[in-house]
C-alpha cells in the first residue's frame, strides 16, 4: 500500500490533534491541585495494597461460606497476588537503594 505525501501528512495531522489534551484538560498552573510529597504518596499507596489484601480475604471467606461465586474469588486473589507481589518489589526496590546509598563514600 502505497500513500501519497498529502494523505501522509493528513494522517499525520490527524494522529497529532488526537494526542493534544482537550482544553478543559489544560490548567493554569495557579489552578493546579497540590502535589503529595513522596511519604503521602507511598503511605496511599500502601493503604489501598491493605484494603486490596483485606477485600481479597473477605471474598475468600465468602466464596468458603457459599456466598460469593468462584469466578469473584477467582479474581480478588489474582488481585490480591498482584498487590502483594507489587508490594514486595517495591520494598526489595527501597531496600537495594538504601544499601546502594550506604556504600557511598562520604
Amino acid at each position: 500500500m502505497d500513500l501519497g505525501s498529502k494523505t501522509a501528512h493528513k494522517l499525520y495531522g490527524q494522529a497529532i490533534a488526537a494526542a493534544k489534551p482537550a482544553s478543559s484538560e489544560l490548567r493554569p498552573a495557579t489552578e493546579q491541585a497540590p502535589r503529595k510529597d513522596f511519604a503521602e504518596t507511598l503511605a496511599d499507596v500502601a493503604q489501598d495494597t491493605v484494603d486490596t489484601i483485606v477485600r481479597g480475604e473477605q471474598t475468600a471467606m465468602q466464596g468458603l461460606a457459599g456466598k460469593a461465586d468462584a469466578h469473584s474469588v477467582v479474581e480478588a486473589l489474582a488481585a490480591t497476588e498482584l498487590a502483594l507481589e507489587t508490594a514486595v518489589t517495591v520494598r526489595d526496590k527501597v531496600v537495594e537503594a538504601y544499601q546502594e546509598i550506604l556504600r557511598m563514600p562520604v
